[in-house]
């Protein structure tokens, strides 16, 4: 069985959704026979490369908010991901175009390595001081992954290597009505939304090995949707 995964960097939910779609599937029989794919979603792919902010400061405009009351926000999410055994950084993140690292992405997938850059670069986004939008920590990300550095960095230079393979993604993304991430496709007949909890992401499994419809599963979860910013409720 295949699973497909669309999500983006910049999104909390799905660096908290990928723990506990992990947790469901060590749970499911079957967890052997299935393959994991990662598919790109840009949350804000119109911004300009190097255009960053502080995501305090994002949140706090997107929702009419505070800073104060976006650090309680963000509180909330980091709560989450403790739960989850996540590190968190609440302050001193920034936000910006994903779209290089989906690039590196596809790179690390015909590499490989795709699941290992995924979760570096979850890490230094959420975890850690690196920024995720500096071509040198993607290139230092690249090459802890176990990519060669001048293939990352031939990458990077060349804004159209494996630009198709992220436009197909987010065209695929679309056409199976996905609005915001992260978004979980199970062999194409199965649909989970948002960073739902591990005991859904078994049921859902379970339901679709055993070859039902596409349909949506469990109650809302928190997304990211494409205008870049995330559903990340007050405390």
């Amino acid at each position: 069985m295949r699973v497909e995964i669309w999500s983006d960097i910049a999104c909390p939910w799905c660096y908290i959704g990928k723990a506990r779609f992990e947790k469901g599937l060590a749970a499911f029989a079957h967890r052997d026979d299935v393959e994991v794919v990662h598919r790109s979603f840009e949350l804000d792919p119109n911004r300009a490369k190097g255009d960053t902010g502080p995501v305090l400061e994002m949140l706090a405009k997107k929702y009419g908010r505070t800073l104060d009351e976006a650090r309680a926000m963000e509180a909330h999410v980091a709560s989450n991901a403790h739960s989850e055994g996540l590190a968190y950084l609440t302050d001193g993140r920034d936000h910006g175009n994903t779209f290089d690292i989906h690039r590196l992405l596809h790179l690390a997938k015909e590499r490989g390595r795709q699941s290992e850059l995924l979760d570096l670069a979850y890490r230094a986004n959420f975890a850690e001081e690196r920024s995720v939008f500096d071509d040198g920590t993607l290139v230092a990300l690249g090459v802890e992954a176990g990519l060669d550095e001048a293939e990352v960095r031939a990458v990077l230079a060349d804004g159209s290597a494996y630009a198709d393979a992220v436009r197909e993604d987010e065209r695929e993304a679309a056409e199976l009505g996905a609005t915001g991430v992260p978004f979980f496709v199970l062999d194409r007949r199965y649909g989970v939304s948002g960073g739902q909890p591990a005991e859904v992401f078994t049921q859902a499994l379970e339901q679709a090995w055993q070859g039902r419809v596409l349909q949506p599963v469990g109650s809302d979860a928190e997304v990211c949707g494409p205008d870049g910013a995330c559903e990340v409720p007050s405390a």
